[in-house]
């Protein structure tokens, strides 16, 4: 608890100035997830099959959102009943907030290692300290899952080994830290199976030291499809070029998830690929 507090603190005088001298505003949510996970991810104890919920918030300014929550509760069928953890995620933990400062907002995310969902109607309820409830629901269906996961396996070797940069296909001497392409095999290519993809990037030598909470880019395939009126935005999509200019001599790392939709509370299943690893020249 200590090291999440601390952390929580250093995260709290990373955020803009700007956002404290705006007026207060209530909690409020924008979009939820409770959707399968296919956590493919290395050295990790979590199984394959898992499911997630997450609840993103809209923008509170000049208020740190987590302080104005006194509890969130996800409930799905069969009295089904999941509690957020209301501090700073962390890859120990799997439960907590993240703070993205560009947008500016909040979000919470509880990954859980119980197996894929049951199909039906889930709930996420946020109570606040002054009593407000709030709360959105969506409903789970499987069978975009099934078929997503089996396509994936189906072709898991082909796609893993096709990313560039990587360990195994590191950045060429004399590189340029400018606008680097990362790019990948989709399941399109490989199944001619339509998916969305989903690229972030943090620096770290492993899985162990990405950090969600701060990434060096993110390639945001949920505010391209809102703030650009893009319905195709991150389907089928095989590259990127990262758009800040990256430290010399340092590692990275990135994972590129896949999705079914490219709005949150859309969204059945969730494949988070192995993160692949590049150090710059």
């Amino acid at each position: 608890m200590k090291t999440a507090e601390a952390k929580e603190k250093v995260i709290a005088r990373e955020r803009p100035a700007a956002a404290a001298e705006k007026p207060a505003s209530a909690v409020q949510i924008f979009d939820i997830m409770a959707c399968n996970v296919y956590w493919d991810f290395e050295d990790s104890p979590m199984p394959k099959e898992t499911h997630k919920f997450l609840v993103a918030l809209y923008p509170t300014p000049g208020v740190v959102a987590p302080d104005m929550i006194e509890k969130i509760t996800a409930y799905g069928p069969g009295g089904y009943k999941v509690n957020f953890k209301n501090e700073v995620f962390t890859n120990d933990t799997l439960n907590g907030w993240f703070y993205d400062p560009k947008i500016p907002n909040y979000w919470y995310m509880v990954n859980l290692p119980a197996g894929f969902m049951k199909e039906g109607e889930y709930t996420i309820e946020i109570t606040c300290k002054d009593g407000k409830v709030v709360k959105k629901s969506r409903i789970q269906k499987n069978a975009p899952s099934d078929a997503m996961v089996s396509s994936y396996v189906k072709h898991r070797d082909k796609i893993y080994h096709s990313f560039s940069p990587s360990k195994t296909k590191p950045m060429p001497k004399g590189a340029s830290l400018r606008n680097i392409k990362c790019s990948w095999s989709t399941l399109k290519d490989v199944d001619n199976f339509d998916a969305f993809y989903v690229y972030r990037l943090a620096e770290g030598a492993s899985s162990k030291e990405f950090n969600g909470n701060k990434l060096v880019w993110f390639d945001n395939i949920y505010t391209q499809r809102l703030f650009n009126n893009d319905p195709k935005a991150g389907q089928n999509r095989g590259e990127v070029i990262i758009g800040e200019q990256l430290k010399p001599k340092t590692s990275y790392a990135y994972f590129v998830e896949i999705t079914d939709g490219n709005i949150a509370g859309e969204a059945n299943i969730c494949i988070f690929q192995p993160h692949q690893i590049f150090t710059t020249p």
